[in-house]
């Protein structure tokens, strides 16, 4: 490829001073410190830039502002600009993560990118190429950078393509056992299309991928932070062979479409081990699925990460020092129980003590935690691996959830034989829960004897840090906000859309906890038969900071909108 000398690349000024020499002037290093760095990168081969990097003797803000004086090139906040899509199509996605590069956008016949080296002479010429047009290197922040790369290369048009090359090659009900060895290409293009679609999904930071048929197309979403999302669509008659090749993966059968089924198996996606749950139904447009994404890579919550107020993490990190009785986390599916359990876990655990869960699935694998995976089809339910746990002499046990009558009487006994157990229910809110367990044939008075509290929870998404500004919000979120603050007057934030929130304006999510006590008070009134009112009431003059006004809290800090706070927790909650 040619390119013309109005389109040569533009060439970094640089400065008369080396980039050691910025980093000594501004006081980051020492003259001590970049001799030895300079004597270690001639004895391991790598530049200077890369050395320091692998010894971290500079933060990468230092580092990217000296590359900026050295060169003499603009230093670029990717948090405050939006990579523009016509960039993005110039460069490929492999070359932008052979370099550490993102373009970001078009200025006349030059194309801006944004690299973590933009004295890379290699990386330069070779994004110019690629782009025909000449390139003007800016620098970034690695971490930006790479960022930038997975939220704006998409992989929806390279699924498309797969999409289009086995389309032809089947008719709409086909699977892929109808496939013979000269459809191999079709094959191929089926495993890279669904591969893809993983792929991308990890990379969003989804928790699931659902597979929906329509009537005349096939709906993929991702449920990110809570949120289901449209991505993309495919043809219905590609519907039956992916399906299939997902029913293969998790060791499901491809020639039963009537009942529902489900399985497991695991992918790696940037050097990240991904467990994939599969589900598979047969809906009126065709078989539907939905996979579950647990990223194994990931590290275990701490219990101050997940957005409790002071008061209440102090009063559940003291609940779990109990020997024996029983704590409950509750909320609806999707509200982070899992969540907290496994972050209680991970405090509990030490060499002086015996832990065993049973779960339905195991979604973290703990070190020096003995888990349990329940099989229904082997009789091994709940309540059948709790009898047979308790013959092993277990201190702590985790019972991933309460969902029938034999593995609440299970879970009681356990408690009140001197264990502390550790589970999760399904109730609206804290005061809920005893009458859930009166529900499933618990006695009251075993209740107000073996269970110690119940945290209550709900998931909302976080506001943008990096796109968080102040708003006029609505007056149905001024009246709720001043409903339960008692007061009005804060300033509200709200993201306006960046590039790392997908213009969404929210990035992540945290909790909102109410931590109900069983306290001597408590218990009184729980054997004299009160209800769900009398038990909240009593639990907010004790001290309860309910789920509303732990998320309106949460609004004061600028953590998260009153309409999140509302989308998840009722007046009543």
């Amino acid at each position: 490829m040619t390119i013309s000398s109005s389109e040569k690349p533009f060439a970094p000024a640089g400065s008369t001073r080396s980039l050691g020499d910025v980093l000594v002037d501004m006081g980051w290093i020492t003259k001590e410190q970049l001799t030895s760095t300079i004597e270690s990168e001639s004895e391991e081969g790598r530049n200077l830039l890369e050395t320091l990097r692998a010894n971290n003797l500079v933060t990468e803000e230092e580092l990217a502002m000296a590359l900026s004086l050295h060169l003499n090139v603009p230093l670029i906040d990717l948090k405050r600009h939006r990579v523009q899509a016509e960039a993005i199509k110039l460069i490929p996605e492999s070359t932008a993560r052979k370099y550490g590069l993102v373009p970001l956008d078009t200025v006349g016949r030059h194309l801006v990118v944004v690299m973590e080296d933009p004295g890379d002479v290699d990386a330069v010429d070779d994004a110019s190429a690629q782009a025909n047009m000449g390139v003007q290197p800016t620098v970034g922040l690695p971490s930006e950078i790479q960022d930038a790369i997975d939220l704006n290369y998409r992989a929806s048009e390279e699924i498309e393509r797969h999409i289009h090359d086995f389309s032809p090659s089947f008719e709409g009900n086909a699977q892929i056992a109808d496939f013979d060895d000269s459809d191999a290409v079709a094959q191929a293009a089926i495993v890279r299309a669904l591969d893809l679609i993983i792929s991308q999904a990890v990379r969003d930071r989804a928790s699931d991928i659902h597979i929906e048929p329509q009537q005349n197309h096939v709906r993929i979403r991702y449920r990110i932070d809570g949120i289901l999302r449209d991505i993309m669509t495919i043809p219905s008659n590609a519907l039956n062979p992916v399906i299939s090749r997902i029913k293969i993966l998790a060791g499901a059968d491809i020639t039963e479409r009537r009942k529902p089924q489900d399985g497991q198996f695991s992918v790696h996606v940037d050097g990240r081990d991904v467990d994939i749950r599969a589900a598979t139904l047969e809906t009126t447009h065709g078989e539907t699925a939905v996979l579950r994404i647990l990223d194994r890579s990931a590290s275990l919550f701490d219990m101050t990460e997940l957005g409790f107020s002071g008061n209440t993490l102090r009063e559940f990190q003291n609940m779990l020092k109990s020997s024996y009785g029983m704590i409950l986390v509750a909320g609806p599916t999707g509200s982070g129980k899992t969540t907290s359990l496994y972050a209680s876990l991970n405090q509990l655990n030490s060499s002086e003590q015996s832990i065993m869960t049973i779960e339905d699935p195991i979604e973290y694998k703990f070190k020096d935690i003995k888990q349990i995976q329940v099989n229904e089809k082997a009789g091994l339910s709940f309540a059948s691996a709790l009898r047979s746990l308790m013959r092993l002499d277990p201190d702590i046990i985790l019972v991933g959830e309460i969902r029938d009558g034999e593995t609440a009487q299970t879970a009681v006994q356990a408690a009140l034989t001197g264990h502390l157990v550790l589970s999760s229910i399904h109730a609206n809110d804290a005061a809920s829960v005893p009458f859930r367990l009166q529900n499933l044939g618990v006695e009251p008075y075993l209740i107000s004897t073996v269970v110690h509290g119940v945290l209550a929870q709900r998931m909302v998404r976080r506001t943008c840090p990096h796109c968080s500004a102040p708003y006029e919000p609505t007056p149905e979120e001024l009246a709720a906000y001043e409903r339960d603050m008692g007061h009005s007057g804060t300033i509200m934030y709200k993201g306006v859309g960046c590039n790392f929130c997908s213009n969404t304006g929210y990035l992540d999510r945290t909790g909102l906890f109410e931590l109900l006590q069983f306290n001597e008070g408590m218990r009184d009134i729980l054997q004299n038969g009160a209800g769900i009112s009398e038990i909240r009431t009593r639990a907010i003059s004790d001290g309860m900071t309910t789920m509303r006004l732990d998320g309106m809290q949460k609004v004061k800090q600028g953590i998260t909108t009153p309409s999140e706070v509302l989308r998840q927790v009722t007046a009543g909650d």
